[in-house]
């Protein structure tokens, strides 16, 4: 009787099907190297194809938000234009202001001038309503305290009457265009008086 052995020795297949097993198993081996390579290339393609949708989306994020920032500077140019136009008009009319005032206060005095002083204060009442209006305001100084952004101190008066930095007189009025300053008022301003010597003496007493 033949052993196995010697049987597998004798079978002229039994190499061939090692061969075709070895083949096969070769070839899956290759399929799947090609698989996962394939499937390496798709995730760098789509990794890619990512950044690239990522880098084109930050762009229009970047554009929307310039648009909508000059969307928004020309509406506020634009109000700024509506609001400020007659700035320059403006302050060439107050300076004929200036001289309404000053003739305001030469006529102050003079009795026999009523009729004139009459005429004369109810032109220049209309004058400040209409512009009023367009919104020019004067900008009350005296009493108040120096504030740098409305007043200009061209005065300092050493004095008790006042406290320190307080506007004691308007030399000059100021004016507003709503909330933008067109010029300051002149002030003269309050500072501490120095006491003097006999003033010391009788403190001392």
């Amino acid at each position: 009787m033949f052993k196995k052995e010697d049987e597998d020795k004798n079978n002229p297949f039994k190499n061939e099907d090692l061969e075709n097993e070895e083949k096969i198993e070769a070839q899956e081996e290759n399929n799947k190297e090609a698989e996962k390579n394939e499937a390496e290339a798709e995730n760098k393609d789509t990794q890619k194809l990512q950044e690239e949708l990522d880098s084109l989306n930050n762009k229009y994020l970047r554009l929307a938000a310039d648009f909508d920032n000059f969307r928004k500077r020309q509406m506020q140019e634009r109000e700024s234009l509506l609001k400020y136009g007659a700035e320059d008009t403006l302050k060439k009319i107050i300076t004929v202001l200036d001289t309404f005032e000053r003739a305001q206060k030469s006529v102050e005095g003079m009795s026999e001038c009523e009729k004139i002083k009459e005429s004369y204060n109810v032109g220049l009442k209309q004058l400040y309503d209409t512009l009023d209006k367009l919104g020019l305001k004067k900008i009350e100084a005296k009493g108040a305290d120096f504030d740098p952004n409305l007043h200009e101190a061209v005065m300092q008066t050493p004095t008790n009457d006042y406290p320190p930095h307080t506007v004691i007189d308007e030399l000059q009025t100021g004016y507003k265009l709503f909330d933008k300053v067109l010029r300051p008022v002149f002030v003269n301003v309050a500072t501490e008086a120095q006491e003097t010597p006999e003033e010391n003496k009788e403190n001392e007493q």
